[in-house]
């Protein structure tokens, strides 16, 4: 039997060493293809015959395959070691090339979006398989697209500027050291062995762990502060002054082919349940036999007499497979194949990057997956997680690389069904006292991925609308208190220090308004894994199918076909039923 150990990802596959002649090749042969591409430009005309148009799209999907490749190799050694100079200064230069040949290929974006007519692109896109949704949705941002030559000087600022600030946040942030007091000895620890130090049986260890992550970005606050601030300005220069989006947000929804109407109702859903969780924080200051929780004790073990269980690597990924293969054997196989490249990067080593990530780089090739493995209940759901992005992918590893990913709220789908039909294998496995704590963990992880991230948007709204009117760093971290206020009510005791806490949020500043695609997805797996639980096997070709659909389709449109309106707040509302379910559960057990 296979066994599998904690290890650093092989990344010979893209790139089998960048600094030989090899790599040089690489570069040379998709800058010839680049060159030939460049020809096709004589061709685009409104009569252009469809048989041509495919051709050319071809062209373009096999240097975006070529470049995804090069590219994710730089972002990929990058991230597995952020101090090597090495890696930082071939990412720079990489990022700087990838710019260059986007910027030779606009021509083609740029034709479709601003100069051919709609009746020619009707006429068009019928020869266009799988890409229609592709080449529908390209004409639906044509209104925010500039010329040519504009966005050309866009991208190649946006190397030395944005792309630039965002290396900065995240050279500064992971070189953090953080000093941590407990029983008496000082530690330091890094950002990934911090978050188990939250988790302690021990109050006083999480308000020590707490008040050092806390702390160092308090004494950086200026400086990060500074860079949210320049982050949030570029976006609100190019996004509304020149591109004309309707508000911050809506770049993120169009972006994501998500009407404004259904994040809308998400978030409005979201807030009204506020309560629910503020219910549960009441019950768990009971359980802990706490007057009142302090935002330190969200993550708190409820039951301290019972020892965490911790998994060696081994048994964490067979116990994912085992639950993978239990549903669908073509989800397990799926997973799986992450392993049998060396797509995994698990262990924990300075200078690594924090957090976990699933990246896929071309259909033709398996996605790499990336955790900072230690052994608790919690890593064992973040690597169900990734290898859920991983399985997405490969699910659609049919489709064309244009549409192989979807949408940013549906991309979380997979990834958190396979975390909910973990939670439903542990469960049915354990005593009552090991269930306790399981659910007790499970509700604190909803809380955290629905509740918090659609809090966390509804701060990024409110930030993005004082720093365009001028807000300093300090009002900021006034608005994230007030935001927390609203999020907790009376549930919870929040110390004034965690009102710097919003620059500790690496999505802010990579990816504005990311973060309500956890809430998107979370509530719509729960919505799916109802339905498996009604439904039993038949419902496993439908969640194929979803999957399998990749990008092909808007996300409205395709949910639609399964009976699943989510413009309306009813649909989010249901989703709502399983945690309620959960909580009842919890307090019955």
């Amino acid at each position: 039997m296979q066994h599998f150990d904690l290890g650093e990802w092989d990344l010979t596959e893209l790139v089998k060493n960048h600094k030989s002649p090899q790599f040089t090749k690489q570069i040379q042969f998709i800058e010839n293809k680049v060159r030939h591409f460049e020809k096709n430009k004589a061709h685009l005309k409104h009569t252009i015959l469809p048989q041509k148009f495919c051709r050319i799209l071809k062209e373009l999907e096999e240097i975006s395959k070529e470049v995804s490749i090069v590219g994710g190799y730089a972002s990929l050694a990058y991230s597995a070691n952020t101090q090597s100079d090495e890696a930082t200064t071939l990412l720079t230069r990489i990022t700087k090339w990838c710019s260059e040949i986007e910027n030779r290929t606009l021509f083609f974006d740029q034709w479709w979006k601003k100069q051919i007519d709609q009746k020619n692109a009707k006429r068009l896109m019928k020869s266009a398989g799988q890409l229609t949704e592709f080449l529908r949705h390209k004409r639906v941002v044509a209104k925010y697209a500039l010329t040519e030559p504009e966005e050309r000087i866009i991208n190649t600022l946006d190397v030395t500027g944005i792309i630039a600030l965002v290396k900065l946040y995240d050279k500064i942030t992971n070189s953090f050291q953080y000093v941590v007091k407990i029983d008496g000895n000082e530690k330091k620890y890094n950002r990934e062995q911090l978050t188990q130090l939250i988790k302690s049986h021990k109050s006083k260890t999480r308000e020590a762990a707490y008040g050092s992550l806390l702390g160092e970005y308090e004494k950086h606050k200026g400086v990060v502060g500074e860079i949210y601030q320049n982050l949030v300005l570029n976006w609100k220069n190019e996004c509304l002054e020149i591109r004309k989006y309707a508000s911050p947000i809506s770049v993120r929804n169009i972006g994501n082919d998500i009407d404004d109407k259904s994040v809308d109702s998400l978030l409005s859903v979201c807030k009204n349940n506020a309560s629910v969780f503020q219910k549960y924080f009441k019950y768990k200051a009971r359980m802990l036999e706490m007057k009142k929780l302090r935002r330190y004790d969200i993550y708190a073990p409820v039951l301290t007499n019972v020892k965490q269980k911790t998994y060696t690597f081994d048994q964490a990924v067979k116990l994912v497979l085992k639950t993978l293969n239990d549903f669908s054997p073509k989800l397990s196989e799926h997973a799986r194949k992450v392993f049998t490249k060396r797509h995994m990067d698990s262990s924990i080593r300075t200078g690594k990057r924090s957090g976990a990530f699933c990246s896929t780089i071309s259909p033709n090739i398996t996605p790499y997956v990336f955790v900072n493995f230690n052994g608790k209940i919690n890593d064992v759901f973040t690597l169900a997680h990734e290898l859920g992005h991983a399985i997405h992918s490969e699910s659609a590893s049919d489709k064309s690389i244009f549409v192989q990913e979807s949408s940013l709220p549906l991309a979380e789908t997979a990834s958190t069904f396979s975390e909910v039909l973990l939670y439903d294998e542990i469960l049915n496995k354990v005593t009552d006292e090991e269930k306790r704590t399981i659910l007790t963990e499970q509700v604190d992880d909803l809380y955290s991925t629905i509740m918090r991230q659609a809090f966390f948007t509804m701060f990024e709204i409110s930030a993005h609308k004082k720093i365009g009117d001028g807000a300093t760093v300090e009002e900021i971290t006034q608005t994230y208190s007030k935001n927390l206020k609203e999020q907790f009510a009376n549930s919870i005791d929040v110390s004034e220090n965690f009102g710097v806490e919003w620059s500790c949020i690496p999505h802010f500043y990579h990816t504005p308004f990311y973060c309500y695609a956890y809430s998107f997805g979370n509530l719509l797996a729960l919505s799916f894994f109802q339905r498996y639980k009604e439904e039993g096997r038949s419902f496993v070709p439908t969640y194929l199918e979803i999957l399998g659909a990749g990008g092909s389709k808007k996300p409205e449109m395709l949910l639609r076909e399964y009976d699943i309106d989510i413009t309306s707040e009813k649909f989010w509302q249901d989703g709502f039923t399983y945690i309620k379910n959960q909580i009842d559960r919890l307090v019955r057990s």
